[in-house]
């Protein structure tokens, strides 16, 4: 008989039963971008696990690489901080051919609100709409513009975080392009600590990461949804899991 501690060395997904025999656990695989990661998944991934036996496998590349990877048949579902119409445009934008739009069902399962963080030593309390838009388009280089210290303003520029991007440039810049003068990082965590780690920096971030080791000023809100996609109905994985989001796992969201 293989023992549990094999088992868990060698990283299969099973549970013992009583005769000592192997079951496989239900496993869910889902891509996303940063809104969902933060806002939803990384939040119900382990009480869903503990709660139902259903094991999320979250693969957080961005929305682009999670609908690339959906219609590979590499995960169950995509989720990304935009709308559906939106998503789909930023595919045909990058130059991704999608092969059936008609084949994808979606569905919102929750709303994030962008914020906007920047290090602690930048005293600015509260943004206006045209404040953002100069800092992010770089029209405006130096906090004491809008209030601050005399200090350079440092963009810190998500790499993974393409939903974000679209969706505060179209809310907030009226879709003028973001200054090329940045500090690249990767995700939202990543975001989060050049943010922290660099004097004058400033970056886009869901709300849910916003915390004391960073400031956040005031702004005009900048809502967006949470959408899932799927190739096709959604399998019976993805229909528990959607389950415990709309059920148990709301208490977990709520925080």
């Amino acid at each position: 008989m293989i023992g549990k501690k094999l088992l868990v060395m060698l990283g299969f997904a099973v549970l013992l039963n009583l005769s000592g025999g192997a079951v496989w656990a239900a496993e869910v695989k889902v891509g996303a971008g940063a809104a969902p990661a933060e806002n939803v998944f990384n939040k119900i991934k382990e009480p869903m696990e503990k709660e139902t036996g259903l094991k999320l496998v979250l693969i957080a590349n961005g929305p682009y690489e999670a609908l690339v990877d959906l219609d590979q048949g590499k995960v169950d579902a995509a989720s990304g901080g935009l709308t559906f119409g939106d998503w789909l445009a930023m595919m045909e934008k990058k130059g991704y051919q999608i092969p059936d739009k008609n084949a994808y069902k979606y569905r919102v399962i929750g709303k994030d609100v962008i914020r906007i963080i920047t290090n602690k030593d930048v005293t600015v309390k509260e943004l206006s709409k045209d404040q953002l838009k100069g800092i992010f388009t770089g029209k405006i280089a130096n906090w004491k513009e809008v209030g601050g210290p005399d200090q350079a303003i440092v963009v810190i520029w998500g790499t993974k975080i393409p939903g974000t991007h679209r969706v505060f440039q179209k809310l907030v810049m009226d879709g003028e392009a973001y200054t090329k003068n940045t500090k690249e990082a990767t995700d939202a965590p990543d975001v989060k600590e050049k943010v922290k780690t660099n004097p004058g920096a400033v970056g886009l971030a869901p709300s849910s990461l916003v915390d004391d080791t960073v400031a956040a000023p005031k702004i005009p809100e900048v809502g967006r949804p949470i959408t899932l996609i799927t190739k096709g109905e959604p399998n019976p994985q993805v229909v528990k899991m959607l389950e415990y989001i709309r059920g148990p796992g709301k208490k977990y969201l709520a925080n």
